[in-house]
């Protein structure tokens, strides 16, 4: 029984320390955070930046610009943006800043 002790004293010393190290390295994971879809996707939209014209196509002209449920499209020209104005919904899924 004099021989037992020892080994049993190791034992649960080794165990204490694996129990700690495990932990340890459990709790110095980082957790994934879940991604807002919203923010994600607003946040590659900012990246995007339109240089396109909507209607014609054409390279864009920035004084020439619609605010369009809070943001700027902008346009090669004075005729392009009276078109858009008319129908703005026919030209959204050309524009970046509204890219879901």
């Amino acid at each position: 029984m004099n021989n037992e002790k020892p080994q049993l004293k190791i034992f649960l010393l080794l165990t204490g320390l694996l129990m700690t190290g495990l932990i340890v390295l459990n709790s110095c994971k980082k957790k994934a955070e879940p991604v807002n879809p919203e923010i994600a996707t607003s946040s590659i939209a900012a990246i995007i930046e339109q240089t396109t014209c909507p209607v014609m196509g054409g390279a864009i002209n920035k004084n020439f610009y619609a605010e369009y449920k809070g943001k700027k499209v902008y346009f090669c020209c004075p005729t392009c943006k009276g078109e858009f104005e008319k129908n703005p919904e026919k030209y959204i899924s050309k524009l970046p800043q509204f890219a879901k």
